[in-house]
C-alpha cells in the first residue's frame, strides 16, 4: 500500500487520471483499474467519476491534457479546503466542552490517522484538534494504536508530535477503560465511507469504539467531507464493501529496533490462519454527536445530512446497493 487515507487516494486517483492522458491511454480502462485499487473508500470512486465526465466531453487531446490537469488540482484543494471547514467546524465542539470543564484541558480520543498525511491538508478527525491548539484551546488525544497496520501510533502519534499537541499512545482495547474513569470527553474519528443516513465505514475497530462511548455517555463524532458520502447507500452494513488485507499484516509486528532498523517479527503461530478486514461500519445510531462536515454539522441521518446538502435530495433513492 502506497496511498491511504480516503482524502489522499482521491486526488491521487485524480492525477492518475491525468497520468493516462498524458500518456494517451484508454480512459475507460485506466479508470477501472484504479477504482479496484480500494474497494472501501468511495472518494476514489468520486474523484474517477468526476474526471471521466469531464475528460469524455473533450474531444481534442490538448483539451483533455489541460481539463484534466486543472480539474485534479481542483479536487486536491477542495480536499484540503474543506478539511480546513471542518476544522472549524469541529472546533466549536470542543470550545464549548472546555468551557464547560471550566477551562480544563479537553481530552479527545482518535482512532486511526486522519489527519494531513490523510488528505492534502488538515484532515478530518484532526482539523478541529489543530483548530483548538490555534485557538489556545487545551486538547489532549488518546491516540489508539490501530492495528494491525498501527496509523495511529505511527502516523497520528507522528503528526500531533509535530504539531507540539501533547498525546499518549494506548493499546486499542484501552479505549472502554479510560472512557468508564471519565478520562475521555469526547471520540472524533474520520470516514472511508458514509451513507446517506449516517453509517460510518471507518478504520476496523471503530465500531467498539462508538458502542464503548454510547455506554460511557461520550459524544462519538466522524469528520469527513462531502466527497466520503455515499449517496447511494442506505444500509452501511449490508452494502459497503469491506477491503480484506493480507494477513501477514496481523501475523507479524514491524518497527525499528534499538538500533534504527527496520524488522518484521512473527508474533502468531508461523501456520496459524489470520483474518485482516481493514474496516468496520459503525451504525448511525451510534454516531452519537453527529457528523462535522466542511458545511456545518449534522446528526447521523438522512434528513439531517440533506439539510447540509439539499442538492442531493434529488438523487434520493431506495436502492439497495452502490455501484461503486
Amino acid at each position: 500500500m502506497w496511498v491511504r487515507g480516503a482524502g489522499l487516494i482521491g486526488a491521487a486517483a485524480a492525477f492518475g487520471m491525468y497520468l493516462a492522458v498524458c500518456k494517451e491511454e484508454d480512459l475507460l480502462g485506466a479508470a477501472k483499474i484504479l477504482r479496484e485499487t480500494r474497494p472501501t473508500a468511495v472518494n476514489l470512486s468520486w474523484a474517477l467519476d468526476r474526471m471521466l465526465k469531464l475528460l469524455l466531453s473533450k474531444d481534442k487531446q490538448e483539451d483533455r491534457l489541460e481539463a484534466a490537469l486543472q480539474e485534479a488540482q481542483n479536487i486536491a484543494n477542495e480536499d484540503a479546503e474543506n478539511c480546513r471547514l471542518i476544522g472549524e467546524q469541529g472546533l466549536s465542539i470542543i470550545k464549548d466542552i472546555h468551557q464547560k470543564k471550566k477551562g480544563k484541558t479537553v481530552n479527545i480520543l482518535t482512532h486511526c490517522n486522519a489527519g494531513w498525511l490523510a488528505f492534502v491538508d488538515y484532515g478530518t478527525a484532526l482539523s478541529p484538534i489543530y483548530a483548538a491548539q490555534a485557538a489556545g484551546v487545551p486538547v489532549h488525544v488518546w491516540v489508539d494504536e490501530t492495528r494491525p497496520r498501527n496509523q495511529g501510533a505511527k502516523l497520528t502519534a507522528w503528526e500531533l508530535h509535530q504539531q507540539g499537541i501533547p498525546y499518549t499512545v494506548i493499546a486499542d482495547n484501552t479505549g472502554g477503560h479510560l472512557m468508564q474513569h471519565q478520562m475521555v470527553d469526547m471520540v472524533i474519528v474520520g470516514s472511508d465511507r458514509t451513507t446517506r443516513n449516517g453509517d460510518v465505514a471507518n478504520k476496523i475497530g471503530t465500531y467498539l469504539k462508538a458502542l464503548a462511548a454510547a455506554d460511557n455517555n461520550i459524544p462519538f463524532y466522524a469528520a469527513l467531507p462531502s466527497s466520503t458520502i455515499d449517496w447511494s447507500i442506505i444500509d452501511g452494513v449490508k452494502n459497503i464493501p469491506i477491503e480484506q488485507r493480507n494477513a501477514r499484516e496481523v501475523k507479524y509486528m514491524e518497527g525499528t529496533d534499538e538500533k534504527g532498523e527496520w524488522r518484521q517479527i512473527l508474533i502468531a503461530p508461523k501456520h496459524s490462519p489470520a483474518a485482516n478486514y481493514g474496516f468496520d461500519v459503525t451504525p448511525a445510531r451510534l454516531i452519537t454527536g453527529g457528523i462535522i462536515t466542511e458545511r456545518g454539522i449534522a446528526q447521523a441521518s438522512e434528513d439531517s445530512l440533506l439539510s447540509l446538502f439539499p442538492e442531493k435530495a434529488k438523487n434520493k433513492s431506495n436502492k439497495p446497493a452502490s455501484s461503486h
